[in-house]
Parts: structure tokens; sequence; C-alpha cells
């Protein structure tokens, strides 16, 4: 059974730092492209970040700023999501998600299977 969980959210001041974890089951998560969304209230759902065999790590915001870090930890399954310097911006439910086509993209209709999400709240 597939199954993606995300842990590592909570409540952060801003300039904290953050690790949110994905821990896959079912699968091999070097196999997969695997990515981080995020959906903020009233906004629609958008790609963080992602990461695969294929294309390595791909920013899809901050990218200039470099305040996020993927990576993978394939001998655990888990792929993580390094966040510093935190903003209120960016108080959102994050998402990771995993695409069998091994390919990075921020368009959410290439996932195939997501994560229960976590909160992320980022007070000033």
């Amino acid at each position: 059974q597939v199954q993606l969980v995300e842990s590592g959210g909570g409540l952060v001041q801003a300039g904290g730092s953050l690790r949110l974890s994905c821990v896959a089951s079912g699968f091999t998560v070097d196999d997969y492209a695997i990515g981080w969304f995020r959906q903020a209230p009233g906004k629609e759902r958008e790609g963080v970040s992602c990461i695969s065999k294929n294309f390595g790590s791909v920013y899809y915001i901050d990218f200039e700023e470099g305040r996020f870090t993927i990576s993978k930890d394939n001998a655990n399954n888990t792929v993580y999501l390094q966040m510093n310097s935190l903003q209120p911006v960016d108080t959102a439910v994050y998402y990771c998600a995993a695409s069998r086509l091994n390919y990075c993209a921020d368009n959410s209709i290439i996932y195939h299977y997501w994560g229960q999400g976590t909160q992320v709240t980022v007070s000033p």
C-alpha cells in the first residue's frame, strides 16, 4: 500500500526554521519524483520544490534567496524540506506528493500519491 506521511510542521516565529519530513512506504522514493506543495488559506496550492533521480533538485519558489532545501534519504525512504528564515507568508499546509513519472513539475496533476499534509504557521 502506497503511503506518504508528512511531519515536522508547527508554530515558529518569523526568522525561524523547520524541517519537514515525508516518509514513504509501499514504493521506493528514488524511483519517483517527490514534490512539496503548500496551500495557504484562501489560496491555490502551489509547488514549492521537487527532487527526482532524473532532475535532481528543483525549486519553484524562493529559488533566488535559497531559504528552502530539499533532500532525499534513500536508506530511510524519506524526503526532507529544510525551511529557513521563515516568514508569515510561508504559513500554509505543506504536502508531499509522489509521481511515478519520475520527473519534476509544479503541476499537481502529474503526482499520483499525496500525503495528508502538515501545518506550518509562522508568527510575526
